[in-house]
């Protein structure tokens, strides 16, 4: 397989585990045990991330916020944390996914897998969607308006992609959620509200159009 991991825990003994366990599993894996060692290492351009929320200094959240504008790889928390607080701060930093300590190997393998197979079918996508001054290019993951890119975090431009691809139909908000996080994933409405809030008024920037509806008591539809 030759993925390869970032993984970041100030959990020497856990960080050694994971490691030999992956690497017994054909990914190159690459250690930091800090938030600073993470972000110096990020350079290696893993194609995943595996990051501990609860770390001295710079914890998990800040990594995030502070990588996910230039790295678009799956990034899946490792936490203790269980509050559902923790886990939409942690959503909204630009985290794909959340496993709480202590976890099975083989779960966390399997939600790898997922998110890995997940963005080699995004990669395979070539196809733009024109929306009058709007376009979607959906191998590179841009969205751009009136030929300015419109800078979205990677859950933004998942939640436009997802709904722009199923043009008219209304999803729920749980519904949304689950697609954009993939593997197990539990409805947050909180966080997609809060999205596509964002969506909006980053569109709102480039044009007064509106290509994300409201349907009132049901959820969202991507507007034609």
């Amino acid at each position: 397989m030759y993925d390869k991991i970032l993984m970041v825990d100030d959990d020497r003994e856990l960080l050694k585990m994971l490691s030999r366990y992956f690497t017994w599993k054909e990914y190159t894996v690459i250690t930091a045990e800090n938030g600073i060692e993470a972000l110096e290492k990020i350079n290696t351009n893993p194609d995943i991330i595996l990051l501990d929320v609860n770390m001295p200094g710079m914890d998990g959240i800040e990594v995030c916020r502070r990588i996910r504008d230039t790295v678009s790889c799956p990034i899946i928390f490792l936490t203790a944390k269980v509050e559902e607080q923790d886990r939409v701060m942690g959503l909204l930093s630009g985290g794909d996914d959340y496993i709480l300590k202590p976890f099975s190997l083989k779960e966390l393998d399997a939600r790898i897998i997922a998110h890995l197979k997940r963005e080699e079918r995004l990669r395979r996508k070539t196809e733009q969607r024109f929306y009058g001054d709007l376009v979607i290019d959906y191998a590179c993951k841009q969205v751009q308006i009136k030929g300015q890119s419109v800078e979205l975090t990677k859950l933004e431009y998942e939640i436009i992609e997802f709904l722009s691809m199923n043009p008219e139909i209304v999803f729920e908000k749980e519904r949304i959620y689950e697609k954009i996080n993939g593997y197990d994933a539990e409805g947050d409405s909180r966080v997609v509200t809060e999205l596509i809030r964002r969506i909006r008024k980053k569109i709102k920037v480039y044009t007064e159009q509106e290509y994300i509806e409201t349907v009132w008591g049901m959820g969202y539809k991507w507007t034609k």
